[in-house]
């Protein structure tokens, strides 16, 4: 698990155990649970927010105005799954 999805899921109040096949195991409602397909899915959500905003720039600014912004956005979208450690 991401060392930064961690830190977010203690500040949820998330605990952790500690299990032999897998030291850092998160426990919802005292089961051990997967929060990679959780995260997963958050990251889709935050660039597909990113692709809705590329399109609202295509659809309504100049080309000279989109270059900039579309490669900013990109660039954005790009950091937030390395960030989380999704890949695309």
């Amino acid at each position: 698990m991401n060392e930064r999805i961690r830190e977010l899921a203690e500040q949820a109040g998330l605990r952790f155990t500690q299990l032999m096949s897998n030291p850092m195991v998160p426990v919802v409602d005292g089961k051990e649970t997967d929060l990679t397909k959780f995260v997963e899915l958050i990251v889709q959500e935050c660039v597909g927010c990113s692709n809705n905003l590329i399109n609202h720039y295509i659809d309504n600014h100049s080309e000279k105005e989109q270059v900039l912004l579309l490669a900013s956005i990109a660039d954005y979208s790009s950091e937030i799954q390395k960030h989380f450690g999704v890949e695309e």
